[in-house]
């Protein structure tokens, strides 16, 4: 089982930045992606952006150039750089963790409770 903990959503106005993290814990289990999706309201969770414990990043279009992604593996941490924020970026912002349990050899993905992201003026 891992536990994700999200912090730093919050009001911005458009043009700002805001910096989201999430740290995970847990144990029996080898976290490989770890990555941000987000979710407006009426609309369908959407990937953000992942990164693979190799580095390996990847980002929704609408957001490449504006938002970073990185990741500490010796924490198991994971940190979501936004900059230039638009109005359409507004959404609960949740975290996940994907990778197998380490006795079974099984994959599986765990989700964070979210974080409200709001831009506006």
């Amino acid at each position: 089982q891992v536990q994700l903990v999200e912090s730093g959503g919050g009001l911005v106005q458009p043009g700002g930045t805001l910096r989201l993290s999430c740290a995970a814990s847990g144990s029996n289990f080898r976290i490989t992606v770890m990555g941000w999706h987000r979710q407006a309201p009426g609309k369908q969770r959407e990937l953000v952006a992942t990164i693979s414990n190799g580095g390996s990043t990847n980002y929704a279009d609408s957001v490449k150039g504006r938002f970073t992604i990185s990741r500490d593996n010796a924490k198991n941490t994971v940190t979501l750089q936004m900059n230039s924020l638009k109005a359409e970026d507004t959404a609960l912002y949740y975290c996940n963790a994907a990778g197998f349990k380490i006795t079974t050899m099984t994959r599986d993905d765990f989700w964070g409770q979210g974080t409200q992201v709001t831009v506006s003026s």
